[in-house]
């Protein structure tokens, strides 16, 4: 089989079927077999190329594949230099331009764009928010999770494409064993939705994190997913957030069987540990909340989890986690590529806790009392920034083009208040006791923010 090596940022990642690199060994162990997989996943982003032998009798369409420069963690600039029909190796989006263009985009979350959506449609894969010429750029194809070989399950797709803060469904020109295809109107959040006669099959993922600090035991908390960009940000940032630390566990994660909306799944390991809930039933509603399982040992690895269909028993995926899968000091490593190329001079993880005992009470480990800013101090951060402050704000403050506009027009045209405008309403989009100084200099400590900013952020007075 044809493999892929890696290519610069941009440039057309090219073919090598050469073969001299095979084993001498006939017999590689399962071990090694394991590492290697798990070294490739790591080279393909979060968009994973499914295991199904029922999408392997349809047609897939072959698209020059690229690769794209990583701005920050889920945001990529991608440059092409001619007109053509281009598939993002990180994303699996496709672009079809008309000419040399540049094309910013960001994986954006469908726990918040999911209340735009009726009962009747559900989403089908990620949803991103494009930046880029929609004279030039023709049409994006947007890759979904679902199994397209059962005939007798009648499909509707559309995608859903909020303007103006309001969700509108437009209609997809056509679609794929692995795409949506959309004709560009203009330009903001867009994702693919589908409607289906009766439950839906998804490629799925299981994604594991284990619980850091433990001396004697192993926590890990176990998510299944659609085989869905969104969802797998979601639930990064979800473990990002959580009250407890926990580290990645690097294991392939495609299942191996389809997800069944509706149906039951368990999760079993040997040696057999305390795993609840016992079942998860399986809906796109339990995805978007991130349910997991909680898996909890008291001897030491190796361990062997394994996801079956609860009424079947039937095996879906599973993984051995070895003792050298739960070294901890590598932990920050996984945690820290958030927006990726931080200011050389940023802090240490030990300076980064004293500032955050400054600004709020982390005693036994949970956080007491971290206020929100005021508009006092949103303003003082207003004043300090300069004319960029719109691409900060959709770069690092996800906020969206029609964001930017409407602050415009609702400062009239007094710069100050543009920007303070700007901070109110990212506020304005965090939960209570989410909103604080500690919360906006993580989202601002970037090289292209001005100094002042971070240094007003970094302050005593805050």
């Amino acid at each position: 089989m044809p493999h892929y090596f890696a290519s610069k940022p941009g440039n057309q990642i090219e073919y090598n079927s050469s073969e001299s690199a095979e084993s001498s060994s006939a017999e590689e162990s399962a071990d090694e077999e394991e590492e290697e997989e798990e070294e490739n996943e790591g080279n393909q982003g979060d968009h994973k190329k499914p295991f199904c032998d029922k999408c392997n009798t349809l047609q897939k369409p072959v698209h020059q594949l690229v690769a794209p420069k990583e701005i920050c963690e889920n945001r990529w600039l991608l440059t092409l230099e001619d007109e053509g029909v281009y598939e993002c190796s990180e994303t699996g989006l496709v672009f079809e331009v008309s000419q040399r263009v540049r094309i910013r985009y960001r994986v954006l979350s469908w726990s918040k764009y999911g209340a735009f959506l009726s009962d009747s449609w559900k989403f089908a894969g990620p949803i991103f928010d494009v930046d880029c010429d929609p004279s030039i750029l023709k049409s994006i194809q947007f890759p979904h999770s679902l199994c397209l070989a059962d005939k007798d399950n009648e499909v509707k797709f559309s995608v859903l494409h909020v303007k103006n803060h309001k969700g509108l469904i437009e209609p997809s020109v056509d679609h794929s064993r692995s795409h949506i295809k959309w004709n560009v109107s203009s330009l903001s959040p867009v994702g693919p939705v589908v409607q289906t006669s009766k439950p839906a099959e998804h490629h799925g993922v299981v994604q594991i994190y284990k619980e850091v600090g433990q001396q004697d035991s192993y926590s890990f908390r176990v998510y299944l997913a659609t085989n869905n960009e969104s969802d797998i940000a979601d639930i990064k940032k979800e473990v990002r957030t959580a009250k407890k630390k926990y580290m990645k566990i690097e294991k392939p994660p495609q299942c191996q069987k389809l997800l069944e909306e509706n149906r039951k799944y368990r999760l079993i390991s040997e040696p057999q540990g305390d795993i609840t809930p016992e079942d998860i039933q399986f809906t796109l509603a339990v995805v978007k909340m991130k349910g997991y399982f909680e898996a909890f040992f008291e001897q030491r690895p190796p361990f062997r989890l394994s996801l079956i269909e609860a009424e079947s028993e039937q095996s879906v995926w599973s993984a051995t986690i070895r003792e050298g899968d739960c070294v901890e000091n590598n932990v920050e490593k996984s945690r820290s590529r958030s927006c990726s190329r931080k200011r050389k001079s940023s802090m240490s993880e030990t300076e980064l806790t004293s500032k955050r005992s400054r600004w709020c009470d982390e005693s036994d480990g949970v956080r007491t009392g971290e206020t929100d800013m005021t508009d006092k101090q949103l303003m003082q951060v207003a004043k300090c920034m300069g004319k960029e402050w719109k691409c900060v704000a959709i770069a690092y403050l996800d906020l969206t083009k029609q964001d930017v506009e409407d602050i415009e027009i609702k400062a009239e045209g007094n710069q100050v208040m543009m920007k303070f405008h700007m901070l109110d309403c990212w506020k304005s989009r965090q939960s209570k006791g989410e909103a604080g100084a500690m919360q906006l200099y993580e989202a601002l400590n970037q090289e292209d923010v001005p100094r002042d900013v971070i240094d007003k952020l970094d302050g005593e007075c805050l």
